[in-house]
């Protein structure tokens, strides 16, 4: 039996130590292209699925011959993470849901927490595993999962630096501060009755404009398959790489399943209501769970390659990689968000409107906004530059001092536009991206400076970007500008809000489809229902904005796009003013708001 139970010890360490040589091979993998390392995957999957069965099948002469708990909850994790890596690659929601499946697993089952082990690595692990199931349940709306594991996380901590006084958790309390702020700033946290932010079926579809879009048909017809996204600001609100705009314009480019699927929070598991504990040797996961978890109706999610603080270089580099692997007759989004022209630090006025009255004596200095010292102001609204100032406008993606070599430039965009390209730009500098030649493109365009009543909602450091906030939850981002509390409203009067803005947009969706004048650029990805609702979420973004600045002011506060949308979607059309006004009227708020006789 001794014999045996020797064989069983070192067949399960050989083989932990094949699927760790394995995995340590695809850990680095770039997150963006199509056939980056598939085949590798593919063996460690193989690798890891070979292990957890074996060490399964033989849980009891293992413990014997002295496995640790923390040991398995390793291998878990470790699988977690692959599934994770498959998910930021591919954007599939079953790899996403696979991982929070063995995270969740191995919580439940207290793998790290059982042992009660006096080793600084056996920590460090728990610390990573604590950390990285965090992030998965962010990306999933597990709010619930959440405020369960940062409160362990921060008891970690704590024990942490009472045991072991000799090394520094500076960093890891770091972790636990990013995490708290996040959540202060993630309205999924702060507002219960939030709708999501992924698009819905339920919510999303209007059904009053679906026919027309389904006999809608362009010339040319480009389907959604991938996107960049890159948010690049100092001190925004971020937790590990992903930061808050990257965050909401991910779950805004994904599938919402029904919510019949999977439960919202952390539940016990119970066998014949009783509750199970998982403290003791069984290893077992059931990994056929993810089937009940998703939603095999929807259609598959476009990818994302999420890029966190790129330089120029590595950024122009994903974009050639992507365009490069672009199936033909596809369209890639690509959303930039950062600051311009770091040489002026010297910060920008905020507009702070409290009323009809417009006045711009009450400015509040922005952290994270710079100082536009626009040679020609009116050619750059105009769209044209002269030579002098071809180089001044630009995004940057560097740290103090680094120079021209941070400098995102409009020009290094035109090579891209040979391929179909969707383009959000959200920057103090943005307009400029107006100026440059290439293959027509989809701009759309942020505004110079964001717009509040209460101008301490302007700081991106605290909030994130208005402009992004609105494309990817407008009534949340209209009740911020406005002053309007969210957090203390009756969830009646939010959804009345929120089925005034379905009926705004199912109209608005129709009046597109049927426009003769809808530039081929917009009809082209209309029936795409992502590109869609961020298509009419600009239009009501730019409707608002309008309307609650002054018009002398609206070429700072207003976004812009190109081509031009249809005059029939105008800030000032009937159909969009009066559909704001309501809106504002609903919520009490209209004061701070003028309307053309609406």
């Amino acid at each position: 039996m001794a014999e045996e139970g020797d064989v069983v010890s070192k067949t399960f360490r050989a083989l932990v130590e094949r699927a760790d040589r394995k995995f340590a091979r695809v850990r680095d993998f770039p997150s963006y292209g199509r056939a980056q390392g598939q085949h590798y995957f593919q063996k460690v999957f193989k690798a890891y699925m070979r292990l957890w069965k074996y060490q399964q099948e033989h849980r009891t002469e293992l413990v014997k011959a002295g496995l640790n708990r923390w040991e398995i909850g390793e291998i878990a994790g470790r699988i977690g993470q692959l599934y994770f890596g498959q998910y930021t690659r591919t954007s599939e929601a079953r790899f996403l849901v696979e991982a929070y499946v063995f995270y969740e697993a191995i919580l439940k089952r207290r793998y790290f927490e059982g042992c009660k082990v006096k080793d600084l690595g056996v920590r460090f692990k728990e610390l990573r595993f604590y950390a990285r199931f965090l992030l998965v349940s962010l990306i999933l709306n597990r709010t619930q999962t959440v405020k369960v594991v940062v409160a362990k996380l921060k008891a970690l901590v704590d024990d942490c630096n009472a045991n072991f006084r000799e090394t520094n958790f500076k960093e890891w309390k770091l972790v636990v501060q990013e995490i708290v702020r996040f959540m202060n700033a993630d309205t999924t946290f702060t507002i219960a009755s939030a709708r999501p932010f992924r698009y819905s079926a339920i919510f999303d579809c209007h059904p009053n404009s679906v026919q027309y879009v389904a006999r809608f048909h362009a010339k040319k017809v480009l389907k959604f398959r991938d996107a960049i996204l890159m948010s690049y600001h100092r001190n925004e609100v971020k937790f590990a790489e992903l930061t808050l705009d990257a965050y909401r314009m991910l779950q805004c480019l994904e599938w919402e399943s029904s919510g019949s699927f999977y439960p919202k929070h952390l539940a016990e598991t119970k066998e014949n209501g009783v509750v199970v504990d998982y403290s003791g040797t069984s290893g077992l996961i059931d990994m056929k769970l993810v089937a009940d978890m998703t939603d095999p109706t929807l259609p598959p999610n476009p990818r994302k390659a999420i890029l966190y603080r790129p330089s120029v270089t590595h950024l122009i580099a994903v974009m050639a990689t992507i365009c490069e692997e672009l199936p033909p007759e596809s369209v890639i989004l690509v959303y930039l968000s950062a600051s311009g022209k770091p040489s002026h630090i010297n910060a920008s006025p905020v507009e702070s409107s409290g009323g009809p009255k417009r006045s711009t004596k009450n400015k509040l200095t922005s952290h994270n906004s710079l100082e536009q010292n626009f040679s020609s102001p009116e050619s750059h609204i105009n769209g044209k530059k002269g030579s002098s100032d071809y180089y001044d406008d630009y995004l940057w993606l560097g740290s103090k001092g680094n120079g021209g070599s941070s400098n995102l430039y409009p020009g290094d965009i035109i090579p891209f536009t040979r391929r179909p390209l969707f383009l959000v730009i959200d920057s103090d500098s943005s307009h400029a991206f107006k100026a440059e030649r290439g293959e027509k493109a989809a701009l759309l365009l942020s505004p110079f400076r964001p717009m509040f009543k209460d101008p301490f909602s302007a700081d991106i450091t605290q909030n994130g970007s208005q402009f992004t906030f609105f494309l990817t939850a407008p009534l949340q981002a209209f009740c911020q500008m406005t002053g309007f509390a969210l957090s203390d409203s009756d969830i009646e009067v939010l959804n009345n809000a929120e089925n005034i803005l379905s009926t705004a947009f199912s109209k608005w969706e129709v009046i597109l489809c049927k426009s003769p004048s809808l530039d081929l650029v917009w009809a082209q990805v209309l029936s795409d229902p992502f590109l869609r609702r961020l298509i009419i979420r600009f239009i009501f973004c730019r409707a608002v904005l309008s309307a609650f600045c002054s018009s002398e002011e609206s070429e700072q506060y207003v976004p812009v796009c190109l081509p031009q949308l249809p005059n029939s979607l105008s800030p000032k059309a009937e159909v969009v003013q009066s559909s704001v006004s309501q809106l504002a009227n609903h919520l009490n708020v209209a004061d701070g708001f003028h309307f053309d006789n609406t």
